[in-house]
């Protein structure tokens, strides 16, 4: 497994920054934001990071596919949206298409929820299942895996009505390998008991593994809350294994999520990742 820095960790840094700093540290691989990747331009960015020789060990993101029934107008345009996100991963050659699924129903990230909202939870993971078997062809078609994403329980209101890596997995299965995998994040599973378990379960369906600590207390933006390896409750070490004895081989990606981190200077939050990744993630 290999360093990769996700580029919402150095949020402030540009694209062309992003990937400078990448090649100035030794990093192999980079994980990029399809916002950030528009600023810059979809061809500009693919050849930016072609000709630096750098990996793309994910795309963040699709998903957000449970506003409405896929007939309809939402459904209809969440599918559309996602089917970019998937040419825009091919385009850039990502190991993998990171989906986050969406919350219930009416509910926007960060905000209160509205009158009238769904509150079957139920039928929003119906929703993404049904949204997947529209979306796995066509990824796989062009080569893309898609990575399902179970986020922490305290995001399942508005960002991911998939919680557990054994949910994600459920879904997972359903597809080609090649087509469908899973993300193994700690900052979100690392409280889940059957978490190795399922860790063993997935095997070669693990497309990705993202790293970071969980802070305790949470910020007031729970968002935030995630913070550089060694700075909060996770204990990495078992969950590294767990992961390589699965099979996985890929990039081990850096995400963080914080306030203090963005506003850092972006040469030295790389460097402290590095050192971090080889003392706290790596370590025997």
């Amino acid at each position: 497994m290999s360093l990769s820095l996700n580029q919402w960790t150095t949020r402030r840094w540009t694209l062309p920054e992003a990937v400078g700093g990448c090649v100035r540290h030794g990093l192999e691989a980079i994980g990029l934001w399809r916002e950030k990747v528009a600023e810059h331009g979809l061809a500009r960015s693919a050849r930016l990071v072609r000709e630096s020789g750098l990996r793309v060990s994910s795309l963040c993101r699709g998903g957000f596919l449970t506003a409405g029934e896929l007939s309809g107008e939402r459904g209809r345009a969440a599918l559309d949206d996602n089917r970019r996100a998937v040419d825009e991963a091919a385009e850039l050659g990502a190991a993998c298409l990171v989906m986050v699924v969406g919350g219930l129903p009416g509910v926007t990230p960060g905000e209160p929820p509205p009158a009238g909202f769904s509150r079957d939870v139920a039928g929003a993971r119906q929703r993404v299942a049904e949204a997947l078997a529209a979306l796995a062809p066509y990824a796989g078609e062009r080569g893309v895996r898609l990575a399902l994403e179970p986020l922490h329980p305290v995001y399942c209101p508005d960002r991911a009505v998939l919680s557990t890596l054994g949910q994600a997995l459920d879904l997972a299965l359903a597809h080609p390998q090649e087509q469908v995998g899973v993300v193994v994040d700690t900052f979100h599973v690392w409280w889940d008991p059957a978490l190795h378990e399922q860790i063993a379960r997935a095997g070669d369906r693990i497309a990705s593994y993202q790293v970071c600590d969980y802070l305790h207390p949470l910020p007031g933006d729970v968002l935030l809350g995630r913070g550089m390896m060694g700075d909060g409750v996770i204990g990495f070490p078992p969950i590294t294994r767990a992961v390589a004895e699965a099979g996985y081989t890929g990039d081990v990606e850096v995400e963080i999520f914080n306030a203090d981190v963005w506003a850092a200077d972006p040469d030295e939050v790389v460097a402290t990742m590095k050192a971090r990744y080889a003392d706290v993630v790596m370590a025997s």
